[in-house]
């Protein structure tokens, strides 16, 4: 196997060394030095930062933020059908259609799960249903 294929690849990746090397010393030469107070401090859309940036959250916004990402990256699927529907005809269509009922039932699901209900009266509820069916796969664990 000769070398040629390689040749462009390896040139890339030389250039893009040299670029980032150059960009650091050039920043290193060029760049103010100065040592105050304000410097390291966070700047954030021109407000002054007000308490600390490590918060404790809930796991709701975890929980959401999980959901939010998976049917986002789903949104990725269908803009590519969407592309390229004209190729997939009839086929690509019905398969897209269980695609998206798939996911309209796994969101029915987490709904009816109650992921999305964030009152803490629907948490307590929640909680309760769970502490009475483990006391009854206790009690039934006993009666075995």
């Amino acid at each position: 196997m000769s070398a040629a294929p390689y040749w462009p690849f390896l040139v890339y990746t030389a250039m893009v060394f040299i670029l980032v090397a150059g960009m650091v010393i050039v920043s290193s030469l060029l760049g103010t030095r100065h040592r105050q107070r304000v410097t390291g401090e966070a700047y954030e859309s021109g407000m002054p930062p007000t308490g600390s940036a490590r918060l404790r959250l809930s796991i709701k916004f975890f929980l959401i933020a999980i959901l939010f990402v998976i049917f986002d990256l789903e949104l990725v699927f269908i803009f590519a059908w969407a592309i390229s529907i004209h190729e997939l005809g009839w086929p690509g269509f019905w398969g897209m259609l269980v695609f998206v009922f798939i996911l309209a039932a796994a969101l029915v699901y987490e709904w009816r799960m109650g992921s999305l209900d964030w009152t803490e009266r629907a948490i307590e509820r929640r909680l309760g249903e769970r502490r009475e069916a483990m006391a009854k796969r206790w009690k039934e664990a006993e009666e075995a």
